[in-house]
């Protein structure tokens, strides 16, 4: 078996809707989560933007119920990648340089998952637009 260097495995797969699975630094939890990239060009942008899943649905609702129209829930059936029905907060965009995410992978702290079907990325992408709370320099990356 051939060894890809993770430099490569990262910029000849990375797209819209690619997944990652690692556990985010600023988090308070040692679990991993699935990162889902959204860019248009997630390769020439200078950074990536991730958005993040929560199997912890209701509490997400609790918590954003004022912002409406930025929750996206994705079943089992949507994604195949998901153990269970999940929740992302579009009000929160993870912003990573791609020498990060390399890195991760270098240290065999990310793992590349399925793609995401890109019609469920454009719904993320919609719902991080609608947000308020999302940086406008991030949202004008997503709509170019």
């Amino acid at each position: 078996m051939i060894d890809i260097p993770p430099e490569i495995q990262i910029t000849s797969t990375i797209s819209p809707g690619s997944v990652y699975y690692f556990v985010e630094d600023t988090f308070n939890s040692d679990e991993p989560h699935y990162f889902i990239v959204i860019n248009n060009k997630p390769l020439s942008d200078k950074v990536i933007l991730l958005v993040c899943s929560s199997s912890q649905i209701q509490s997400t609702i609790d918590r954003r119920k004022h912002l409406k129209g930025t929750l996206v829930i994705i079943t089992t059936d949507q994604y195949e990648g998901f153990t269970r029905k999940s929740i992302v907060d579009c009000n929160e965009v993870h912003v990573k340089t791609i020498d990060q995410i390399i890195f991760k992978l270098e240290k065999g702290e990310l793992k590349i998952k399925k793609e995401m079907d890109i019609s469920i990325v454009e719904e993320l992408r919609n719902a991080v637009c609608k947000s308020l709370l999302v940086d406008p320099d991030i949202i004008d990356m997503l709509i170019e």
